[in-house]
C-alpha cells in the first residue's frame, strides 16, 4: 500500500483533475469529504466520457442504456464526474483480497480505508504484484514455521521444503493423506507463494496448480 495518496475534493474542477493525474501519474484519484472520507473515485475512463460525447448525438437506445455516463459527460465537478460508492478496500484486507476485488471490479487502484471510511492509502496492481518479489528463503522459513510446525508438532521436519522462483515443492511422507491438500491450501496462502507441488515418498507424486 502507498500512504502518500493524492486525492481531490468534490468540488475539484475537470481540468485540475486532469492536472493532477498529470502531475502524478496516476490513472485515478480517491474524492474525499469531511475529514479524510471517501465518497467516491474519479478515473481516466470518467473523464473520457466527456470526449466520446463530445460531437455525438446519442440515440433513444443510447440515452437509455447510458445515462449515467451521458450525465458524468456533462460534468464539471469531481462529485459530477466520480463513480460512488467507491470501490475500496479495508486496511485489514489481504492482499489476495484485494486482488480478487481488483479483477472483479475491474479497476486499477483502490483507496484503503479505516474503520470510519478515512482514506489511508492506496494499492495498486503493480504493489500486488511486488509480493512475488518476496526471497525464496523467506518463503521457505514461513512455510516451515507458521504451517509444517503447527500441523505436525511433534514431527516439525516431516516434510522437506524447496522453494525455486517462488514455486515450493514439499518432500516426504505423510501417514493420513488426507491432509495433503489442507497442507496444499496453506501453502498456496503464503504471499509470494507462485505453484505449489507435493512429493510423497514412496507414494504417487500429488500436484496441486491452484
Amino acid at each position: 500500500m502507498t500512504h502518500t495518496v493524492v486525492a481531490v475534493g468534490r468540488d475539484a474542477s475537470f481540468k485540475d483533475i486532469v492536472r493532477i493525474m498529470q502531475q502524478w501519474k496516476v490513472s485515478a484519484l480517491p474524492v474525499l469529504a469531511g475529514e479524510g472520507r471517501v465518497i467516491g473515485v474519479v478515473s481516466e475512463a470518467d473523464l473520457l466520457l466527456k470526449e466520446e460525447f463530445r460531437d455525438s448525438d446519442p440515440d433513444r437506445l443510447t440515452h437509455k442504456s447510458r445515462l449515467s455516463d451521458l450525465a458524468r459527460a456533462g460534468g464539471l465537478t469531481a462529485a459530477d464526474l466520480m463513480s460512488t460508492p467507491a470501490v475500496t478496500v479495508h486496511a485489514d484486507a489481504t492482499l489476495a483480497q484485494a486482488a480478487r476485488i481488483m479483477a472483479q471490479r475491474r479497476v486499477k487502484r483502490l483507496p484503503v480505508v479505516g474503520d470510519e471510511g478515512l482514506l489511508e492509502g492506496v494499492v495498486s496492481r503493480s504493489d500486488l504484484l511486488k509480493v512475488f518479489l518476496r526471497d525464496d528463503a523467506e518463503i521457505a522459513d514461513e512455510v516451515r514455521t507458521e504451517i509444517l510446525s503447527p500441523l505436525f508438532p511433534a514431527q516439525p521436519e516431516v516434510l522437506g521444503v524447496e522453494v525455486t522462483d517462488g514455486v515450493v515443492t514439499l518432500t516426504g511422507r505423510i501417514g493420513d493423506t488426507s491432509l495433503v491438500p489442507i497442507v496444499a491450501r496453506l501453502v498456496r496462502s503464503v504471499e509470494g507463494v507462485v505453484d505449489v507441488g507435493m512429493a510423497l515418498t514412496g507414494r504417487m507424486t500429488v500436484r496441486d496448480v491452484g
